[in-house]
């Protein structure tokens, strides 16, 4: 008997066809030519009322909100409100986590930025 975390074969054979297809399809190629589209798009979400602070590395990015009346109670209703607009994000406490998948195409990109940009761009939260 093994566990998943321990080199059970079954794991460490979905591994390794898991990396197969990150070479063969060129996913990662593909991350690093999408991911100047994907952070322009991101910083440019900088002067949105819900903005206080964005991170942002090849295709992942963090927002920090601004601060609400609790600790988290923010993250949580932005959450909400991206995920009935499209968009599934983490929320830790007030800041949003996201990473696109690597097959995604710039229109996908555009639809998760201007999702964004509605919630983020609201005054009423």
């Amino acid at each position: 008997h093994g566990y998943t975390y321990s080199a059970h074969p079954v794991a460490c054979a979905a591994a390794l066809a898991s990396l197969d297809i990150y070479r063969d399809e060129k996913l990662f190629e593909r991350g690093k030519a999408m991911s100047d589209t994907f952070l322009d798009g991101v910083f440019g979400l900088r002067n949105l009322p819900q903005v206080y602070d964005l991170r942002g590395h090849g295709m992942m990015a963090g927002i920090q909100l601004t601060p609400g009346k609790a600790p988290g109670e923010k993250g949580s209703i932005v959450q909400r409100l991206l995920f009935k607009d499209g968009l599934h994000v983490k929320a830790t406490g007030d800041a949003l986590i996201f990473a696109p998948a690597l097959v995604s195409e710039e229109s996908d990109l555009d639809q998760m930025i201007d999702s964004l940009r509605r919630v983020l761009g609201r005054s009423d939260l």
